[in-house]
């Protein structure tokens, strides 16, 4: 029975990747390094920022403490919402998606991103009051591809319930978008849609339990089927 319904942020409610794509470029071009889009998509979509900055600096030799990756993030951070702030696209279909799912369905977003972007995201798209979670980066210690963003998210949602009635990892279904998101979501336990904002089809049929464009395609209720399988 599906009881809760995870949402990832970036590249599932708003189409941010590029943003962060170009902030990152921004960042590492200073520190002598180039990202190429294509090794962007490739290797460190859906890492958190920590994430991308520790993997990147070790790639190319380079000395990594906290320190350094707090320097990092931190120049990245305002270059990001710039950004944003001047475009930021939702995704087709995203916001009737959740107005529909609100109410029937438990709902929450565990994504990669800082908090303040991800309510900066969902205050455009005037949802925020649906999402009684947010789990972002700062409130977990490993990123995607593990599956502790979403364990978290299930955590914080069986909180508010009352006693005896929790919600399983099997009733869960993650929509996201990256393939680490996707296997963090079948590590939690979880079902999981998929959509192909970032990844061609062929990339995630056979990983995610159903690919769909956009959610347009869908409406809530037929996530349900996913946890009948």
């Amino acid at each position: 029975m599906l009881k809760a319904i995870i949402f990832d942020c970036d590249g599932v409610i708003v189409d941010s990747e590029p943003h962060h794509l170009k902030a990152f470029q921004v960042v590492l071009k200073a520190e002598g390094i180039v990202l190429t889009r294509q090794e962007y998509y490739e290797k460190y979509l859906a890492l958190d920022d920590k994430g991308l900055f520790e993997t990147i600096l070790a790639k190319h030799d380079r000395p990594v403490d906290n320190k350094i990756l707090k320097r990092l993030i931190l120049q990245k951070m305002p270059v990001y919402k710039k950004l944003s702030g001047e475009e930021l696209y939702l995704y087709p279909g995203v916001v009737d998606f959740i107005k529909a799912a609100q109410g029937v369905y438990h709902l929450a977003v565990a994504s990669g991103a800082f908090r303040g972007e991800i309510k900066f995201a969902l205050d455009k798209g005037g949802v925020r009051s649906a999402f009684p979670v947010i789990v972002s980066a700062q409130d977990v210690r490993q990123g995607k591809p593990h599956p502790e963003s979403f364990l978290t998210a299930l955590a914080k949602l069986n909180a508010l319930l009352r006693e005896g009635s929790a919600i399983e990892p099997s009733e869960c279904v993650v929509i996201e978008d990256s393939l680490h998101g996707v296997e963090a979501a079948r590590s939690a336990g979880m079902r999981c849609l998929a959509v192909t904002s970032s990844y061609p089809r062929e990339m995630l049929v056979g990983k995610a339990d159903r690919v769909v464009d956009d959610l347009t395609e869908l409406v809530p209720k037929d996530l349900e089927a996913l946890c009948q399988a």
